[in-house]
């Protein structure tokens, strides 16, 4: 097959296509804003590399050519910079994920995986969350992202490009840029940790997550593009841990303890997030294979061999 992974040399967009090298002809588009090409060092000479944007339209519809699915990871990735700007967010977003329905539709493309976030979901007090909330957005980023969802609901309706948009919970593990000041909070615990620095804590630190492995989130990306199904799904591990909690393990795995310090919450950020992901297994085959501490184990080692 022939694969376009937009965002390919980013955090997870690199592990997808790490995966997907292996068996198929893969293209990467990705402007590096964020991502690198170091992380696509390992497999580089096995794939194309198109630097553009995906606001380009143009450039999404000489790629996608002869192209037989799409994996869609491009995005602003943050809640703190959409707040911050959110016309950024947008043209990126929303535009840019609209660029890439229009390159499949008109590249005859079969099928888009999207890269949707659990941001819809909001402040909703109840958990799990599960496909069939109302969703509740507190962000330009969540806007964007159910955006994005509609966009691909609306392209299976009418053109029929089939899709399937993932909402993401809490995604960690390698090559997770921990100096970048939107980044996981995972990576930023490990690297302060191993550094003998303090974290930093927004609001008191008992805000849950439901933090999920990347290789899971890769073999959730597979099993879409290679099932029948069409829709939402939550992408998650269906566990939750308090941030106090997720130190605490971090320090322990690391034999490192550092002090940890307050601020005020950040605006847009939500208290509690857990999923519910009996869709994804029953309609994608999704099973986590990873659990917390194995993919923070494997996270800690990758760090400490980067140095």
């Amino acid at each position: 097959m022939k694969y376009i992974v937009t965002g390919g040399a980013g955090f997870i967009g690199s592990h997808l296509v790490e995966t997907l090298s292996r068996k198929h002809e893969i293209v990467v588009i990705d402007d590096l804003s964020t991502g690198r090409e170091h992380n696509l060092a390992g497999f580089r000479d096995s794939i194309r590399f198109a630097r553009g944007n995906i606001t380009s339209l143009a450039l999404l519809k000489e790629i996608c050519g002869g192209a037989d699915g799409i994996f869609h990871e491009a995005a602003i990735a943050s809640v703190p910079r959409s707040v911050e700007n959110p016309l950024e967010t947008n043209d990126v977003n929303i535009t840019g994920t609209l660029n890439t329905l229009i390159a499949a539709r008109e590249c005859g493309v079969k099928k888009v995986v999207f890269a949707s976030s659990a941001a819809v979901y909001g402040e909703n007090p109840v958990l799990p969350k599960h496909e069939g909330m109302i969703p509740e957005v507190l962000s330009p980023y969540a806007v964007a992202k159910l955006t994005g969802e509609h966009y691909c609901s609306v392209f299976s309706q009418l053109y029929g490009v089939e899709t399937v948009s993932l909402r993401y919970f809490n995604v960690f593990g390698p090559r997770q840029d921990p100096n970048s000041p939107y980044s996981g909070v995972i990576s930023k615990f490990i690297t302060n940790i191993l550094n003998k620095k303090r974290i930093v804590m927004y609001g008191d630190g008992k805000q849950t997550r439901d933090f999920v492995f990347v290789k899971d989130v890769v073999q959730a990306n597979t099993n879409a593009m290679g099932s029948n199904a069409r829709g939402v799904f939550n992408v998650a591990c269906q566990k939750s841990i308090n941030l106090l909690e997720l130190a605490e393990t971090i320090m322990e795995i690391t034999g490192n303890s550092v002090p940890v310090t307050f601020e005020a919450p950040r605006a847009g950020d939500i208290r509690d997030s857990l999923a519910d992901i009996s869709r994804a297994k029953k309609d994608l085959g999704y099973a986590p294979q990873f659990s917390l501490r194995e993919g923070i184990e494997e996270t800690v080692e990758w760090f400490m061999a980067e140095g």
